[in-house]
């Protein structure tokens, strides 16, 4: 909730214009102090009679039948560990080894999946090794606007408030094959879930935080086609995916805009992971390469990442970051490494 001082406020810088419902104003810059005063001395200026009421809690200033949103308003309070963490898709996979790994950090965390009965499992086992009052869990379809809306009321219920928030889920339909065999399901299933299902999460999450005092963090994770390198067979994956590493910029863009500093929006990259998705695809020469050179268990992965995650609320940065598991270095370095010396051949599958 906005707070003001007896003597200020803030609110963008306006121009000021006019059409036949009056007068309107637009914020295209930063945000200005500007004393009750001049406020006062402003609104007589395009003619209100009276001067600055009281300012409300909901941060609007009014000038009789002129409003203005005091926007930007930011409460902030040091976001300090034990973290709050939500992790979507997180029953199995990368999401669940986030969640363990979060876990023994000696965060609390909230998982969810849109199948009930996975999620009722993985509380269950993520309780009996961290205790009842540090694990949650809810079914939540990323899809579906007001299961994601349920989501932030269940996180607001349960634990208050949530510092780190991890866009995981994800799908590929389970479908590696040329797009013009692809169904018209699986499509669907793919583009709503990566690429819809992303965004909703992304507005929710946003909502949620700007009026948290401790603000908070959104990391999207990315996958392959994320960096515009093809990818046959599973082409609308590749594309969804590419379309994350936009649309985490234009929200970075969008923050910047309305000069919030206290919620920030992140990439993430896990690299390619032994998940039941990637080696579902594993039935090509190149394929079985690529898995065994480059892939790397969900737990090794979690062990990387959540430490470095850990590390930007810890030293209060409010500077969007790119946290890559497998760098290009590293890659290039392995498959160099296997055909020089023969490295890291038949680690997962048995090659030809």
């Amino acid at each position: 909730m906005a707070s003001f001082s007896s003597s200020s406020l803030f609110f963008p810088a306006t121009f000021i214009s006019h059409n036949h419902h009056g007068f309107f104003f637009s914020s295209p810059s930063g945000i200005r102090r500007l004393s009750l005063c001049k406020l006062e001395s402003f609104s007589r200026s395009i003619g209100c009679s009276r001067e600055v009421s009281n300012i409300p809690t909901n941060g609007v200033v009014k000038w009789n039948s002129v409003s203005i949103k005091a926007e930007g308003l930011q409460q902030t309070e040091p976001m300090v560990p034990p973290y709050n963490v939500l992790i979507t898709g997180s029953t199995k996979g990368i999401g669940y080894a986030l969640a363990k790994q979060f876990l023994k950090a000696g965060d609390n965390v909230v998982i969810c999946s849109r199948s009930a009965e996975r999620v009722e499992s993985s509380v269950q086992s993520l309780r009996e090794e961290f205790g009842e009052q540090r694990v949650w869990g809810t079914k939540c379809d990323v899809r579906e606007g007001e299961d994601v809306k349920n989501l932030v009321t269940f996180v607001q219920k349960n634990l208050k408030y949530i510092d780190i928030w991890i866009n995981n889920a994800g799908s590929n339909a389970y479908s590696f094959k040329p797009l013009v065999e692809a169904s018209d399901e699986d499509l669907i299933e793919v583009v709503t879930t990566n690429a819809l299902g992303l965004m909703i999460c992304c507005r929710e999450a946003i909502k949620m935080m700007l009026n948290q005092p401790r603000g908070g963090h959104i990391f999207n994770i990315d996958g392959a086609g994320s960096d515009g390198r093809p990818t046959p067979r599973f082409a609308a994956y590749g594309a969804t995916k590419r379309s994350v590493v936009h649309l985490t910029k234009s929200l970075q863009a969008e923050l910047r805009m309305q000069d919030v500093k206290n919620v920030v929006v992140h990439n993430l990259s896990p690299g390619m992971v032994t998940t039941d998705l990637l080696m579902s695809g594993a039935n090509t020469k190149q394929a079985k390469f690529f898995i065994n050179v480059l892939a790397e268990p969900p737990e090794v992965v979690a062990e990387y990442l959540v430490p470095n995650i850990r590390s930007i609320p810890a030293n209060g940065s409010t500077r969007p970051t790119y946290i890559r598991f497998l760098t290009g270095l590293k890659a290039y370095s392995q498959i160099f490494s296997r055909l020089a010396f023969g490295a890291r051949r038949n680690r997962y599958l048995l090659e030809d």
